[in-house]
């Protein structure tokens, strides 16, 4: 699937069209990955490889490295994994201990990685590192493309209860040796960039749950218009319809949140963009849980079996709660930046 996804376009479509993208942006991005997910697919990797790590090279890479990569990128020939989170600085990024030292005109990558999706059908990881200032002494963050094959890099894989193609990786990181060129942007630079991919991961984490969450819903609503009790179809039953009804409203206003930060995003305004994509990324989350639940209730023991295909959306849409961010990080920035109430962390 991944693959005829990229023959047609549609992975790179929010890429530059002079590196082999579509030339459009996270607006058509989101369209597909919603549709995919409504179909009840959803491909994890597009939140990761063309919209965090496309979006990261197409605006601060170098032209070498938008020459080697993008393309790749664009049809789905290559795939690159996005490595930020560590077992002990999850939502806390600014606590990431992989550390990047210079050694002579090359670089050297140390540290752990965790819950790193797809990587076994990676080319490369964007590792989120900290550079070390010799005079100084403080870390700063920077970004790294790192082969999969490169030597001192091994990653193993998470055994998880889901049933879903990309699996996630804990990754080890020995004295990996990079040249100079892996160092993408500056490396002074990275929480300014990390916006450029991370508001593009919020967009899309909302497009999987807003597709899910329609998934969920169509199947319902075509088993509770045809299963009969009492000789009245059980969707006529108000216990049945309202939590439906109400599902149906709060995707569709998740959506317009999702198509307001893409717009905005699309429009080169990161700052202006974070609020409604994590909004997004919250209410899109919440509202496929939801109708998830509701779904798989209203299909009684029907909504269990492999038959329906429903089963195993609950731990899935679960994930859209807890990744890429959790929803209480999400209320602590609302909270915080939305409505200037003081930091709570």
């Amino acid at each position: 699937m991944w693959s005829e996804a990229g023959k047609l376009g549609f992975i790179g479509v929010n890429l530059p069209e002079e590196y082999g993208g579509g030339g459009a942006g996270m607006y058509e991005l989101s369209i597909v990955m919603e549709e995919i997910a409504a179909a009840g697919t959803g491909l994890l990797m597009l939140v990761v490889s063309p919209a965090i790590c496309g979006n990261i090279i197409a605006r601060f890479g170098t032209d070498a490295q938008k020459q080697q990569w993008i393309p790749g990128l664009a049809d789905g020939t290559i795939t690159m994994a996005f490595g930020i989170t560590e077992p002990d600085a999850g939502s806390n990024s600014h606590q990431i201990t992989t550390t990047a030292r210079r050694d002579g005109e090359e670089w050297l990558l140390n540290g752990r990685k965790v819950f790193i999706s797809g990587v076994d059908q990676a080319e490369a990881v964007l590792i989120v590192a900290r550079t070390e200032d010799a005079k100084t002494g403080k870390l700063k963050p920077a970004l790294f493309i790192v082969p999969t094959d490169a030597a001192g890099f091994e990653w193993t894989m998470i055994d998880m209860e889901l049933q879903n193609p990309e699996k996630q990786f804990q990754l080890f990181l020995d004295d990996v040796r990079l040249p100079a060129d892996a160092l993408v942007g500056s490396e002074d630079a990275a929480l300014s960039q990390l916006f450029a991919g991370l508001n593009p991961e919020r967009i899309m984490a909302a497009a999987s749950a807003v597709g899910m969450g329609r998934f969920a819903l169509n199947k319902a609503v075509a088993y509770v218009n045809d299963r009969t009790v009492w000789k009245t179809p059980i969707g006529a039953h108000q216990a049945i319809a309202h939590p439906l009804a109400e599902g149906k409203v709060q995707i569709e206003m998740a959506k317009l949140m999702m198509q307001k930060a893409a717009t905005l995003y699309d429009a080169g305004d990161d700052w202006g963009a974070a609020e409604p994509a994590n909004m997004a990324k919250y209410a899109a989350a919440e509202a496929c849980v939801k109708l998830v639940d509701h779904a798989v209730h209203s299909m009684g023991g029907n909504g269990l079996t492999s038959e329906y295909g429903l089963a195993p959306m609950l731990s899935l849409a679960r994930i859209a709660r807890i990744a890429p961010v959790s929803r209480e990080m999400i209320l602590n920035f609302v909270a915080q930046t939305s409505l200037g109430l003081p930091k709570s962390y």
